[in-house]
């Protein structure tokens, strides 16, 4: 009898462990079906995500972004003083935190962009132009205070230096071959929520005439650029840079969707004078200028409107000198010609104090070529 009980037992546990194996593996052998339906899905390898996505910007982000620092700064304000604070029974009686007002500290944040890896950050010069405190903190998590190396207010650019070892330099693109309806991203650190990268398309290259600084020559965008974006990257689908983030066109202080980058090109030779001079030179002429329009041509007796009227001429100045007069049209410098005065204060700021140019203008009808020996440009408060 133990015997038959014993195969009994062995016999029901290999069948229960072959109802186990069918029903786990092969539930459709099975001539019923458990609850439920079984639901076929097909996925996709994790690797071929990355790699093969044509409609990904993974790659660059992940390449950016590092690069990339959130900047806080800091500056200490005294609140203002009260009329009471003359009265003596109530300087008496409230003792010496009566005496003066009590200091306190603003705060406003915005980006930077990794330039070197032993420590330069390029930034906006609004970002830190009033900070008398500057931390950067990078997007492994280590922060550390900033020096403030030098800033340019006519581009608004500015060049920090942090301690810190091991620091991601971003690799700069070619902005001069930027071209309109190219896919960018911006990195930055919009109203403080943390590091985020956006989309945008380049909508215009060499905008001017904005209103924003004395010098330029901006990359335009549709990618979401806002508060604490400043100073932030505008990267090509590679990862490179080419361009700081600088400004938004906005009534309402949110994005629009027309943002402002100041090209890599342009930054790269501001932020160099910076850290080896501290400051910026730029050539000068000593004039003030105008531009051209159909009407103005006309009243000259010019078939087109070219070049730049002279509207004034300073005394002493490098122009003077030279003979050039108000009422002259410049047309070109060094064989360059002139299309719209910021244009030609471009030009003009790019030449080299000391050196002797020549110039081209338009006087009574009749082009006159004039050596200039150019000036340095006084700066600008």
């Amino acid at each position: 009898m133990y015997r038959l009980w014993l195969i009994f037992a062995q016999t029901a546990t290999v069948l229960l462990a072959i109802f186990f194996v069918i029903s786990t593996l092969r539930p459709d052998l099975l001539p019923w079906r458990p609850r439920g339906e079984i639901v076929t899905i097909k996925e996709t390898v994790p690797a071929v995500v990355s790699s093969e996505r044509p409609d990904s910007y993974a790659k660059a982000a992940e390449i950016a972004v590092p690069s990339v620092v959130n900047i806080f700064t800091s500056k200490e304000i005294s609140e203002p003083s009260s009329p009471f604070l003359n009265d003596p029974a109530l300087r008496k009686f409230f003792g010496e935190q009566f005496e003066s007002s009590k200091p306190r500290r603003t705060s406003s944040l915005g980006s930077g962009v990794i330039v070197s890896s032993n420590g330069y950050i390029l930034t906006n010069h609004h970002v830190v132009e009033t900070a008398d405190e500057v931390e950067v903190a990078l997007a492994d998590g280590r922060k550390g205070k900033a020096k403030l190396i030098g800033s340019d207010p006519e581009t608004d650019l500015a060049v920090l230096k942090v301690n810190l070892k091991d620091l991601p330099a971003m690799t700069f693109g070619q902005s001069q071959q930027v071209k309109v309806g190219d896919v960018v991203l911006a990195v930055g650190n919009p109203f403080g929520v943390g590091q985020s990268v956006t989309m945008g398309i380049v909508g215009a290259v060499s905008r001017s005439r904005v209103g924003i600084n004395t010098f330029e020559d901006f990359i335009q965008t549709d990618a979401a650029i806002n508060p604490g974006n400043s100073g932030g990257a505008l990267t090509d689908t590679s990862g490179n840079l080419i361009g700081i983030n600088t400004a938004i066109y906005s009534r309402t202080g949110g994005s629009l969707g027309i943002g402002f980058a100041i090209p890599i090109h342009t930054a790269k030779q501001i932020m160099e004078q910076i850290i080896q001079t501290g400051s910026v030179v730029r050539g000068w002429l000593g004039v003030s200028m105008q531009d051209m329009t159909q009407d103005l041509a006309e009243s000259f007796g010019l078939d087109s409107a070219m070049g730049s009227l002279i509207a004034g001429v300073l005394k002493d100045g490098p122009a003077d000198k030279a003979g050039i007069k108000a009422g002259d049209i410049l047309i070109a410098v060094e064989d360059k010609p002139v299309k719209s005065t910021s244009e030609l204060l471009n030009m003009v700021a790019a030449l080299l104090p000391g050196d002797t140019v020549r110039v081209m203008v338009i006087r009574g009808k009749q082009e006159k070529s004039i050596q200039v020996k150019v000036g340095v440009r006084p700066k600008q408060k």
